[in-house]
């Protein structure tokens, strides 16, 4: 059979993969993307989209046993089923692969469903059912993405020690889990089983949880996540797994002592690593790899020409939405269009746990090591009457600006609906704005936003509301 011939082809459908190849057809490219799974990848399948609808049921089940704060009775017990949270979440992420796969039509971009390994320069060898098709184009593109990291004593069983994928379809509740890992992950997943009852413990190996943070907000996080009963050790490794027939019993090094803890499962999250070894990469000899990841250039461009990678193959920050702006990136270079560099600083993170922590911009103490003089405000959310009328007055916002030029350096937050707040302060670095502009920014009243403003107002000692 003859080769199928592309102007692209993008091997890998997640949140890099799609926008990639959907941003190459508006540019009148011929394109194919290679998807050997579900369409939309591991985010939409397996990660981001799932884990929010279950984040979404346990707020829900909260509120309702917090029903009686707001002056409401809910009769009877209130109680929930777990399968039924778990097919909520899996119907969502089948909405949203199929909603890929109706965008996938609407743009005209070739679907070929497979394993697909590079064959050289141009080339790719996509096989299905023991059936291999031949596919030629002059740019390809790997978004292949990235697996949970295993570590040794610590590897994923599927029964006993989770991943993230055991995690999101737990067949019955754990009563005792343990956690390793106090990054996005871990902490998500430590959220939502706490709040659904079970006696949750987090292991990190850092000095802090959700070491990315500024340090202030670890510390405000890690008060809220310990008055919701999350035991947390930081400090702390975890240097044994004895499994029994139905759990688990962990060895903990901390300060120089050990410890035992039974629990009935263990989510290991500690990192991932790249998808790199059946790709092909040996069949080219201008694409290198650093610890798991393909090396790229500013415009995704690896040393192979006609050979580009985005989103979680390459280099951190591993965030889907980095992704989606590396495949535009990427594309448009490819079209020549002289697209604008990504700018690592400017990405924001977000964490849906409860409180919700929001970040972009350099923390503090980057800020100061790179010799910044800085002024910093700080707002709590219990100064805001929003946050207070929705019974949510736990929270604080960051902001750090150049003190000499007013640059908006970072912005950090955590509390309610903060990943959706976090927005306002990426566009403002974005349009490199400085806290003038700020200031002078109108912000709507009664909203939780206000609190931006006001924290703004604090690093330049004009805070009204405290």
């Amino acid at each position: 059979m003859a080769a199928q011939e592309f102007d692209l082809v993008v091997v890998g459908s997640g949140p890099g993969g799609y926008v990639a190849a959907i941003r190459a057809a508006q540019l009148k490219m011929k394109v194919a993307m290679v998807e050997r799974a579900e369409l939309g990848g591991i985010c939409l399948n397996w990660g981001c989209i799932p884990t929010k609808a279950l984040l979404r049921s346990s707020d829900v089940y909260h509120m309702l046993t917090h029903a009686e704060q707001f002056g409401l009775k809910v009769e009877g017990k209130v109680s929930f089923d777990l399968t039924k949270i778990v097919e909520r979440s899996r119907g969502v992420a089948k909405q949203m692969s199929q909603g890929i796969a109706f965008l996938m039509k609407k743009n005209k971009v070739t679907v070929i469903q497979g394993d697909a390994k590079l064959n050289g320069r141009g080339k790719l060898n996509v096989t299905k059912d023991g059936a291999t098709t031949e596919v030629v184009a002059k740019h390809i593109i790997l978004a292949t993405g990235a697996r949970a990291r295993q570590l040794p004593g610590l590897e994923v069983d599927g029964k006993l020690v989770w991943s993230y994928r055991e995690a999101l379809v737990p067949k019955e509740q754990p009563q005792r889990l343990l956690v390793v890992g106090s990054g996005a992950i871990g902490i998500e997943f430590a959220s939502f089983f706490r709040t659904l009852g079970s006696e949750v413990t987090v292991v990190e190996l850092l000095d802090r949880i959700l070491p990315v943070e500024d340090e202030e907000i670890s510390a405000f996080a890690r008060k809220a996540f310990e008055k919701q009963g999350i035991k947390i050790r930081t400090g702390a490794k975890v240097t044994k797994l004895d499994k029994k027939t139905n759990s688990v019993v962990a060895t903990i090094e901390a300060d120089g002592k050990t410890e035992t803890l039974e629990v009935d499962r263990v989510i290991s999250a500690v990192g991932i690593v790249g998808n790199i070894e059946e790709v092909g990469l040996d069949t080219v000899k201008g694409v290198k790899t650093d610890r798991g990841f393909i090396q790229v250039d500013e415009y995704l461009r690896t040393g192979e020409p006609g050979i580009y990678a985005i989103g979680d193959v390459v280099s951190p920050p591993w965030l889907a939405h980095k992704a989606s702006h590396e495949g535009i990136i990427c594309v448009e270079a490819i079209a020549g269009l002289h697209p604008h560099k990504m700018k690592v600083e400017n990405i924001p993170g977000c964490t849906y746990c409860t409180p919700q922590v929001a970040s972009v911009g350099w923390t503090e103490a980057r800020a100061k090591k790179e010799g910044r003089e800085v002024r910093v405000g700080r707002f709590p959310f219990i100064g805001n009457g929003k946050a207070v009328a929705m019974g949510e007055p736990q929270g604080l916002v960051k902001t750090i600006f150049d003190a000499k030029t007013g640059e908006l350096l970072g912005a950090h937050m955590v509390g309610a609906e903060v990943t959706e707040l976090i927005q306002g302060y990426v566009i403002a670095k974005t349009g490199e704005l400085t806290e003038a502009e700020l200031m002078e920014t109108i912000f709507p009243h009664p909203t939780i936003s206000e609190t931006m403003h006001e924290s703004v107002l604090d690093a330049y000692g004009r805070v009204i509301h405290i």
